[in-house]
């Protein structure tokens, strides 16, 4: 089996996870993660699937769906990653307030200069309101107190208001 990237972007209508699921599963793929959503009416989605076709054939088998739907659909195998090391729980950072470039670069940059990993972000824009909601991976010796007083100063230096939370933790 391999692991393949399969992309899908597009204007959004009813049945598009559908049919590219579908033609995946035809092909034996197995979906292992994925991710999902509409931004400003455009759909985009994100697979790791393991497969027993190379993603030329995939792409392919994908190419008929994807111009059905009018989808730019990409195909690409990737390598299987190690287990990321002991991470400190996990938190969820929000940002908001007026809109302007460089929230999402300053914020992450700081997160990122404390050892942080973001492993989700949303952002959206609702007339000049901006708000960030992310998930992000701490090291287990970050100073989550001095982060987040490092985090209110970078809001109030970028116009906005910024809060850093333990996640509740999702049992699987």
């Amino acid at each position: 089996m391999r692991l393949l990237a399969v992309t899908a972007i597009g204007h959004d209508r009813p049945g598009v996870i559908a049919a590219i699921t579908g033609a995946l599963a035809e092909l034996g793929g197995n979906l292992e993660d994925s991710t999902m959503t509409i931004l400003r009416g455009h759909f985009a989605m994100m697979l790791i699937v393991s497969a027993p076709a190379p993603p030329d054939a995939v792409e392919r088998v994908l190419a008929p769906v994807g111009a059905d739907l009018g989808l730019v659909v990409t195909v690409r195998e990737v390598t299987a990653e190690a287990s990321p090391g002991p991470v400190g729980g996990p938190h969820v950072l929000t940002v908001h307030g007026a809109d302007r470039p460089g929230i999402v670069s300053a914020v992450t940059r700081l997160v990122a200069d404390h050892g942080g990993n973001v492993t989700d972000l949303t952002t959206r824009l609702a007339g000049e309101l901006y708000l960030l909601i992310a998930e992000v991976d701490l090291p287990p010796d970050t100073d989550v107190v001095e982060l987040a007083g490092r985090l209110a100063g970078l809001a109030k230096e970028l116009g906005v208001e910024a809060s850093l939370r333990p996640a509740e933790t999702d049992v699987l």
